[in-house]
């Protein structure tokens, strides 16, 4: 009986180091990737409008090709952001499951494989 609390201590306080390893690891790659958006100051220069507006119809031949799609780097830069949190997230979860997998396996080391 003891033995068994000693081994749901041991999980418990494993799982409680884990779980604060992975939010640090979250919150780090998601600042470091707001901080990449509004670090590059270029795609939010391009967004702003430099004239005024016209009043109109003006075929897409007549616009200069800087002009004719402003918001390319700023859907650029949020795809980056997503694909960079995605992969971020997967690979803490890859890191965390090794992490108690091992803890599984030492648990069942230390155990001795007893059926309870």
């Amino acid at each position: 009986m003891e033995e068994t609390g000693r081994v749901e201590g041991l999980v418990g306080s494993t799982a409680a180091r884990v779980w604060r390893g992975g939010c640090c690891a979250a919150v780090t790659v998601t600042l470091l990737a707001v901080g990449m958006a509004l670090g590059s100051g270029d795609g939010l220069d391009a967004a702003q409008p430099t004239e005024a507006a016209q009043d109109g119809f003006v075929p897409m031949g007549d616009i200069p090709p800087e002009d004719q799609l402003p918001a390319a780097p700023l859907l650029v830069a949020a795809y980056a952001v997503v694909w960079a949190i995605a992969i971020g997230y997967l690979w803490t979860i890859w890191r965390r499951l090794g992490s108690v997998e091992r803890e599984l396996a030492e648990v069942v080391r230390r155990v001795g494989g007893r059926e309870p």
